[in-house]
């Protein structure tokens, strides 16, 4: 815990910037002294300093242990190492294991009590899986790390939460993955989590359909029919509010969204677009389902603007703001 000005315990969080070749240290140090005073950041000391002398960022990088008071003004980091020196812009798989290292320290400090949240930066999935290690991603690896029976994908930014059914699928298996099974265990996360981490007591959600105009009552497909309005009906005989199914080219209007806490989409590129239009840049990506929180940047490594200086820490700041707010309401 981090003991504010006025005595009181403010919550650490804990960082991942992940390939360390990316843009993930960049963005890291491109967040000022006060929007990272409660983060402990899990990485290689050295390759903080050397980024930062090549941004021309003048910033005080502080070697932090547990039971330690973070250094006031200074970037705290825990120290995980390098297997060997980083090239900005250059992938190397002999530092693919440090990546998944400092995941299972984040995690090992957020399972200890020592911090609360886990805010995770971009990583690169190919360089790891070249490594000879089975990655599929962020998500996967804490889900099996952390034993969750299931997780939830939903991407936030200021007025909108849409969070998805089926996420990384071709299209072609989208609706053969629209189970019965699979749309409850989603609705029963998207609404505990909107409850534990969100503060909101009686959450409103939409949910839009599988086919283009929802169905058009079974002349576009059965979906809405057979699945999906029976997992609604359910869940409003226990008294959640849900909406839909609608379509999802008329559901994404104020008269809508004014009234719902969350959009539930079918699939990744449903609900997507719309809501990196409204915030790209500044949108954030939350693992729901899991026992910890975990939120993480909206975007890739950018390996072509890394140690550029050209790199947006927006999506960043965002997903610490909402790690932040999440780990409050969850105290």
């Amino acid at each position: 815990m981090l003991l504010s000005k006025s005595g009181s315990e403010t919550p650490l969080l804990v960082c991942t910037p992940g390939e360390p070749a990316g843009i993930g240290p960049d963005i890291l140090l491109g967040c000022s002294a006060s929007e990272t005073e409660d983060l402990i950041v899990v990485a290689d000391p050295d390759l903080i300093r050397i980024r930062a002398e090549q941004l021309g960022i003048s910033r005080t990088i502080s070697v932090w242990e547990p039971g330690q008071q973070p250094e006031p003004g200074a970037l705290n980091v825990f120290h995980v190492p390098l297997n060997e020196p980083v090239i900005a812009g250059h992938l190397n798989p002999a530092n693919a294991a440090y990546v998944l290292q400092t995941l299972e320290a984040a995690v090992s400090l957020c399972e200890a009590g020592t911090t609360k949240a886990i805010v995770t930066g971009p990583v690169n999935k190919a360089v790891i899986n070249e490594a000879g290690i089975p990655f599929t991603g962020h998500t996967e690896w804490l889900e099996q790390r952390l034993n969750a029976n299931k997780v939830v994908m939903m991407l936030a930014t200021h007025g909108l939460r849409v969070a998805l059914v089926t996420t990384h699928l071709p299209l072609r298996a989208v609706a053969d993955a629209v189970t019965t099974l699979l749309l409850t265990e989603v609705i029963s996360i998207l609404a505990e989590d909107l409850r534990r981490y969100f503060g909101i007591d009686d959450p409103r959600i939409v949910v839009l359909g599988l086919n283009p105009h929802a169905g058009e009552s079974g002349h576009m497909g059965r979906e809405e029919i057979d699945i999906i309005e029976p997992v609604l009906a359910q869940f409003r005989d226990t008294g959640l509010r849900l909406t839909g199914p609608l379509p999802a080219d008329t559901a994404f209007n104020p008269k809508v969204l004014d009234h719902c806490d969350a959009v539930l989409a079918m699939y990744h590129d449903q609900g997507l677009p719309v809501l990196k239009f409204k915030g790209f840049g500044e949108s954030v990506n939350i693992t729901l389902g899991l026992p910890l929180i975990r939120t993480s940047v909206d975007h890739g490594t950018g390996l072509d603007i890394a140690g550029t200086g050209r790199a947006d820490s927006g999506s960043l700041k965002t997903a610490i703001q909402f790690a932040r707010q999440m780990a409050a309401g969850a105290a």
